[in-house]
């Protein structure tokens, strides 16, 4: 008695290996399609771990979701599919609390808003300069509300009451 079937999925299109698995759900036909775009899902990891012992690792973890994220969802362009699949789980892993790198904070490093340095002054007198010949292009009523909001602080309520 032979309870394995030989399924050949030599020629097979990528559709044709997909609607083949969803329905016998073997692995081998699975991994038969997955083989074919193995090395650019090594290669998107790669990119973004550069780190081969990882990328491998992330081949065989992206293999295991594909076979049940494979059976859920309705796939036209498996190629494209895959890829999108593969970089939004490199993206994650790298989001994950492990990965991410944190410094303590330590207040000595920052500076006080009180404390001006020289090219801060020549950089705010560059953009009144610029905000001055900008200020000559409109209408008298323009001015007077970019003045009331800009220069004066005032909120649009206050503005519209003295302006009318």
């Amino acid at each position: 008695m032979n309870f394995i079937k030989n399924i050949s999925t030599a020629g097979n299109t990528d559709l044709e290996m997909i609607a083949l698995y969803k329905q016998t759900k073997d692995m081998r036909v699975l991994s038969d399609l997955y083989q074919r775009y193995m090395e650019l899902v090594y290669g998107v990891c790669l990119k973004y771990f550069k780190d081969s012992e990882r990328s491998k690792d992330a081949v065989m973890s992206i293999f295991e979701a594909l076979v049940e994220k494979l059976k859920l969802h309705e796939v036209n362009n498996f190629k494209s599919w895959l890829h999108t699949l593969t970089r939004n789980y490199c993206l994650m892993q790298l989001r994950t609390p492990r990965n991410l790198k944190t410094t303590e904070f330590n207040p000595d490093y920052m500076h006080l808003e009180e404390t001006v340095h020289l090219n801060g002054v020549l950089e705010k007198e560059e953009q009144f300069v610029k905000l001055e010949k900008c200020m000559q292009t409109l209408s008298e009523e323009q001015k007077k509300t970019v003045e009331l909001f800009y220069l004066q602080q005032k909120c649009y309520d206050e503005i519209a009451e003295i302006t009318g």
